[in-house]
């Protein structure tokens, strides 16, 4: 992909990978710039969504950013805070932060996962004014969604390695688990 092509894609929206009732609805920053180029989510090589998902046991196989749709059928889905693409997370303001945390909570509200999981701590402080959120389950509720703030696995969060990051989503998959996510698989 050139360079030109990555910012041709700058402000672009990527559809949501979504169905009601999913046991986990992750939830991206916003798309970057690959990811709104390709049409699939987590796109960039140095992401570790896909292989942290894998490594945790929420899916079989490491699937590639093009088998997103994939996700559904193991009761899992991905959206984003806030829906336009651009190349940093850093170049979204506080405002499109709390009105994309507005739009998620209708979204939420409407499909009705067991889980939502924000794959970025810091975006889930500001979308949801909770200055001190940390990684790990939440007391907020949305309606009867619970709420786990993962990391955020794009490669340029260094201060979380792959093996940690899989054991954060781990203890997702096992709180989802213990809600009797296991036996209602598949």
């Amino acid at each position: 992909m050139t360079p030109a092509e990555l910012e041709a894609a700058r402000d672009r929206v990527v559809p949501d990978v979504v169905a009601e009732g999913l046991r986990v609805l992750f939830c991206g920053i916003n798309p970057g710039l690959m990811t709104a180029a390709t049409g699939h989510h987590f796109a960039r090589p140095g992401n570790r969504f896909w292989p942290a998902l894998h490594a945790s046991g929420f899916t079989p196989r490491r699937l590639r950013p093009s088998e997103q749709a994939e996700l559904v059928t193991y009761g899992l889905g991905i959206t984003n805070v806030v829906a336009r693409a651009s190349a940093r997370a850093d170049e979204l303001s506080d405002e499109e932060y709390r009105e994309g945390g507005r739009i998620l909570e209708e979204k939420v509200l409407r499909l009705r996962p067991r889980w939502l999981a924000v794959a970025g701590v810091t975006a889930y402080r500001v979308a949801f004014g909770d200055k001190k959120a940390m990684i790990g389950p939440q007391t907020r509720t949305i309606g009867e969604t619970r709420i786990w703030a993962l990391p955020n696995p794009s490669g340029l969060n260094a201060h979380w390695t792959l093996p940690a990051m899989a054991e954060e989503f781990a203890r997702l998959r096992a709180a989802a688990e213990a809600e009797g996510w296991a036996e209602t698989e598949g």
